[in-house]
C-alpha cells in the first residue's frame, strides 16, 4: 500500500496554480461520447479519478489522445462499440455514474455496475434514475443497472434532491431529447456550468445556467468543440487552510475567487481571510486563527449546503483547520452520513473534538497536535490529515493515499516546492 511519510511543524510559502476542477473534467469527459467529432479539453487535472474515466471511454471504443500542451486531451468517440461499462473500472470511482445519461442519448442503453469511490456512508443514486425514467427511459436495477430507451422525450422534471451528478445526467440525456425539458431544484455548482457552457458550446441549447431551473431544448446532434475547465474551488480552499494552519503566505494563482464567497465567508468566522489580485489570491503570513463569536458571544456555525453554500467536500478541511484557531465553533456536516467520523484520527493526534453524533462536531482551539499513523477513507478526509500533519509536531504516516489522489494532482511535488517535508512510499 502506497503511503505518505510527513515531518510536521514546517510552515508553506510560495506560489502555486490551481488545478482544474476534478468535478467538472469528469461529467466533461463523459459528454465527449454526445458526439461523432473530437471534443478537446484543456486544464484537465492529472488525478486518478481522470484517468480512470478516459480508461473507461477507451474500453467503449474511444479514442483518447494526451496532447503536448499540460493538461489537454483530445476524445474522439465515433467509434462506440459497446454500451456496457467495464465492471473493475466502474467500481474505482464514483463519477462512473456519469457515463448514464450520455450513453442513454447515444445508443438508447447502457449497462452500468454500481460506482466505487469515497466510502463516505450511503450515497443514492435514485435522483439519476427517477430522472432518466421521466424522459422516457427503463431502469432495471440487478446485478448491474440495466437502462433503455426507444425515445427520449423532454418533460419538466423536479428532481427529489439537489443531486450535482444526477443533475448532470439529466442535463446530458436532455440535450439529444425531442422537445424542450425544464429540470427543477437542479444543481448548480461552478461544476455543472462548465458542463453547460461545454455543451452550449457543442451546439446544445441549455439556459439558466448558474441557476437552479434549466430549460434545455433538444437538437438532433451535437459537434466537437474546445473547452477549458475551471479551476478547483475544493483545491484552494484546502491550499487556503494548509497556508493558514502553518502561518505560512500563499499565492494561487487562477484561484477564481467568484467562486469562493461562501468559503470566504466560512473561514472569516475562523479569523482568517486573502486578499484578491485579479483572479489569483494571496493568503497572508501571520493570520489572527481566532473564532469570531456570532452576536451575544454565541459559539458560531460552520454548516454545509447546496450551492451557493458551504461546499460539503471542505467541512473536512475546515474541521482540521479549526483545531488549530483559538476559540469553540460548531461544523455542521449535513449532506452525508459518515463524513465526520475521520475526526476520530484527529482526536488521536491531539485534537479537542467532540463529535456529538455523525453530522456535528464541535472543536475548541488551538490543540497541539503529535504526529500519528493514519489511514485515509475518502479524497477530502484524506487531505484533510495531509494538513493536519504538516502542521502537528512529529512524524506522521498517511495510508490508502490513492484516495487523496484521486482528487489531488502531484500532491507530494507540489506541496514539496511550497516548503511541506512529505515523502510518498510504496510498500
Amino acid at each position: 500500500m502506497d503511503r505518505y511519510i510527513i515531518d510536521g511543524s514546517y510552515p508553506i510559502k510560495g506560489r502555486i496554480r490551481a488545478s482544474g476542477n476534478k468535478n467538472a473534467a469528469l461529467p466533461c469527459v463523459a459528454a465527449a461520447l454526445l458526439t461523432d467529432d473530437t471534443v478537446t479539453l484543456h486544464h484537465v487535472p492529472d488525478i486518478e479519478d481522470v484517468g480512470v474515466m478516459l480508461q473507461i471511454l477507451e474500453g467503449l471504443g474511444a479514442t483518447v489522445e494526451r496532447l503536448s500542451e499540460p493538461g489537454s486531451w483530445k476524445i474522439t468517440t465515433h467509434d462506440i462499440k459497446t454500451s456496457e461499462v467495464p465492471v473493475e473500472l466502474a467500481k474505482r470511482i464514483r463519477a462512473s455514474i456519469l457515463l448514464a445519461g450520455p450513453l442513454l442519448a447515444r445508443t438508447g442503453k447502457v449497462l452500468l455496475p454500481p460506482p466505487g469511490g469515497d466510502v463516505i456512508g450511503r450515497r443514492r443514486l435514485d435522483t439519476h434514475f427517477l430522472a432518466l425514467s421521466a424522459l422516457g427511459a427503463q431502469v432495471e436495477i440487478d446485478a448491474v443497472f440495466s437502462i433503455t430507451a426507444n425515445k427520449l422525450v423532454g418533460v419538466d422534471i423536479f428532481l427529489d434532491e439537489a443531486s450535482v451528478t444526477a443533475t448532470e445526467n439529466a442535463i446530458m440525456a436532455a440535450v439529444l431529447a425531442s422537445g424542450k425539458t425544464v429540470i427543477q431544484n437542479a444543481a448548480s455548482e461552478p461544476h455543472v456550468q462548465d458542463l453547460c457552457r461545454m455543451l452550449n458550446g457543442m451546439g446544445a441549447k441549455i439556459a439558466g445556467i448558474g441557476s437552479n431551473i434549466l430549460t434545455i431544448t433538444g437538437v438532433d446532434q451535437l459537434g466537437g468543440t474546445d473547452f477549458t475547465i475551471g479551476s478547483d474551488f475544493m483545491e484552494v480552499g484546502s491550499f487556503i487552510g494548509l497556508a493558514a494552519v502553518t502561518r505560512g503566505e500563499l499565492v494561487i494563482e487562477d484561484a477564481e475567487p467568484h467562486n469562493l464567497k461562501m468559503t470566504k465567508l466560512a473561514f472569516g468566522k475562523l479569523g482568517i481571510h486573502w486578499e484578491r489580485d485579479g483572479n489569483d489570491i494571496r493568503v497572508p503570513a501571520g493570520q489572527a486563527l481566532r473564532v469570531v463569536p456570532d452576536m451575544g458571544g454565541m459559539i458560531p456555525k460552520i454548516d454545509d449546503a447546496p450551492w451557493p453554500g458551504f461546499p460539503p467536500d471542505l467541512t473536512s478541511i475546515i474541521t482540521v483547520v479549526a483545531t488549530q484557531v483559538e476559540g469553540t465553533v460548531l461544523i455542521h456536516e449535513k449532506m452525508f452520513d459518515a463524513r465526520m467520523f475521520f475526526v476520530d484520527k484527529l482526536i488521536a493526534m491531539g485534537a479537542r473534538i467532540v463529535l456529538c453524533d455523525p453530522h456535528r462536531a464541535v472543536v475548541s482551539g488551538p490543540a497541539r497536535l503529535s504526529g500519528s499513523e493514519m489511514t485515509s477513507p475518502d479524497v477530502r478526509a484524506g487531505m484533510a490529515m495531509v494538513i493536519a500533519a504538516i502542521c502537528a509536531e512529529g512524524s506522521s504516516t498517511i495510508n490508502n493515499v490513492y484516495q487523496i489522489e484521486r482528487g489531488y494532482e502531484d500532491l507530494v511535488g507540489r506541496l514539496t516546492q511550497l516548503g511541506a517535508q512529505i515523502e510518498r512510499a510504496s510498500d
